[in-house]
């Protein structure tokens, strides 16, 4: 079983001047006003699944360049270093800015429970967890790069905010392209035709759920269509009562994001660790419901990391799962709710109202 986050540390990076070993639990949900920082915190994961998939260069290049990326830019940070636990393995790593914009990994590094650090990277422009993932070392056959490069290389920040009429996940895909649902669902009508196939409980579990939220939703209708030499499938559909053939872009934008985050949170076998931003984005408030009781089932089989702006999605859950994200003297903080510390609040208000209130801060105000 792959190992979930258990404490990062991450120094310089964008907004966050300095987190040291924040832990993580199997739910983490992030509130906080806008600019508090909760994107950047998101992006971190983004960026080291990036570096994993030997994909840094471009996605650094793609997203403004390195001082971008920097606390307060080259001339106050002159590098970003950041490490991370996954159960008894560690990774670190630093990185420096060059002239052209780009970034130095200048060292990574692991390390498994107490023994010494190894470098296996140094002065370096792409990562190399992945020519390490097979070597052998000190937990068994399979070393400590093996780990570390599974739990990073397995979670996914999923991002399905496009849902416009060009949007991928409204389009055919391939149908071997079904083993699992990328970070913008372009590819979730093979990937449930795989469900329907071979995980059916599971798939009849997502149609369940969309159901609730569109009444009007009976099935999906995901027929093989050959185009040239290859085989498509596209995320058609029928309504209650009809025979009619539905196509995708008869959804509206709220249900097929909702299908697409029902589709990601019920999968049989989820990433290690599920990252959503603002996934309460175009949805209607019973829909926000449904999606809280999906996020806490899906936490139970693995790590979720959500940020949200909805008190309606906040009043879902426990205290302890709630991270507060606020700017203090310029740069993000982050701190985790204690349910105990709040109690005499929740006999007249819920955490939603304590939010609106600004009583857990985090809201629209003035550093």
């Amino acid at each position: 079983m792959t190992s979930a986050l258990d404490t990062l540390s991450i120094k310089g990076f964008k907004s966050i001047r300095e987190l040291e070993n924040f832990k993580l639990n199997r739910l983490n949900v992030l509130i906080g006003a806008n600019g508090s920082g909760k994107s950047n915190f998101i992006e971190i994961f983004r960026m080291l699944r990036e570096m994993v998939n030997r994909n840094f260069d471009n996605f650094i290049s793609k997203n403004g360049g390195s001082d971008g990326f920097l606390y307060n830019g080259p001339k106050y940070t002159s590098s970003i270093k950041a490490k991370f636990q996954f159960g008894k393995n560690q990774y670190e790593f630093e990185l420096e800015p060059t002239v052209k914009e780009k970034f130095n990994i200048k060292q990574e590094a692991y390390k498994y429970e107490l023994g010494n650090w190894t470098i296996i990277g140094s002065n370096i422009n792409e990562s190399n967890l992945y020519a390490v993932k097979d070597e052998s070392g000190v937990t068994s056959d399979r070393g400590v790069g093996y780990y570390v490069f599974r739990a990073i290389s397995n979670w996914v920040v999923y991002h399905f905010h496009d849902t416009s009429s060009s949007a991928r996940m409204r389009r055919s895909e391939i149908i071997e392209n079904n083993k699992q649902l990328h970070a913008n669902a372009d590819n979730i009508a093979p990937f449930l035709l795989e469900l329907k196939t071979h995980h059916e409980g599971c798939y009849r579990e997502i149609v369940n759920v969309i159901q609730l939220v569109a009444p009007f939703f009976d099935d999906f209708i995901l027929d093989n269509v050959k185009m040239g030499e290859k085989i498509t499938v596209k995320l058609g559909w029928k309504q209650k009562g009809s025979d009619y053939p539905m196509q995708p872009y008869h959804f509206s934008d709220g249900t097929i994001r909702f299908i697409c985050l029902a589709t990601a949170l019920l999968q049989p076998i989820p990433p290690a660790t599920i990252v959503i931003d603002e996934p309460e984005l175009g949805l209607h408030p019973y829909a926000i419901e449904i999606l809280a009781e999906l996020i806490e089932s899906a936490a139970k089989k693995t790590q979720v990391i959500i940020s949200t702006q909805s008190p309606t999605l906040v009043d879902c859950f426990s205290a302890d799962d709630i991270i507060v994200v606020n700017r203090k003297d310029g740069a993000s903080t982050f701190e985790r709710l204690d349910s105990s510390q709040l109690q005499s609040w929740f006999k007249d208000y819920s955490l939603g109202e304590l939010w609106r209130k600004n009583v857990l801060t985090g809201g629209p105000v003035s550093e």
